[in-house]
């Protein structure tokens, strides 16, 4: 599948009605490539966070498409290549870093310019869903939150956090 627009939340569900958010997609990424080879069901559920439209490519033109232009079969494994990579690296962060580590870290990933002194953004998706990437309860979310704030780190306002130092909450990581 392909996200023609929109914003595509990735999502494993427990049998106790948890959910553990996997990945946010954006227009122009794709999913669903590795259980095409592997011939077995999704082990995540997609689910439209905003009005999308997805472009579904069925697997026997994938394959023919393959067979023909082995470009697009190396561009397939570097893609599956970098899934993997961002999943380890998620693993690491979620054993190695503290929740305040993963939150700045978090932050400091949706800053364009990470040499301008200071900067606002917009939550790209609901706080809960935040959260649950991160590997953080929605309340230890919050509690990391309300923390930065009260030490002057952030200041939050609805979905939008203003960082009046980015190199000061950057240094907070250490």
């Amino acid at each position: 599948h392909i996200v023609i627009y929109g914003q595509i939340k990735l999502a494993l569900h427990a049998e106790q009605g948890g959910e553990k958010v996997m990945e946010i997609l954006d227009k122009g990424q794709s999913f669903g490539e590795a259980v095409m080879f592997l011939e077995k069901p999704y082990m995540v559920t997609a689910e439209a966070l905003i009005d999308s439209k997805l472009l579904h490519v069925a697997r026997t033109a994938v394959f023919a498409e393959l067979d023909r232009d082995p470009q697009l079969a190396r561009r397939l494994l570097a893609s599956l290549s970098m899934r993997l990579h961002h999943l380890v690296r998620d693993l690491e962060s979620y054993t190695l870093h503290s929740g305040t580590q993963r939150v700045i870290g978090y932050l400091l990933g949706l800053v364009d310019d990470p040499d301008a002194g200071s900067v606002t953004l917009e939550l790209p998706v609901r706080k809960n869903i935040i959260s649950s990437r991160l590997n953080l309860t929605h309340e230890h979310f919050s509690r990391i939150l309300h923390g930065l704030d009260s030490a002057g780190l952030i200041s939050m306002h609805n979905q939008q956090i203003r960082i009046p130092d980015i190199a000061k909450l950057h240094a907070h990581t250490a």
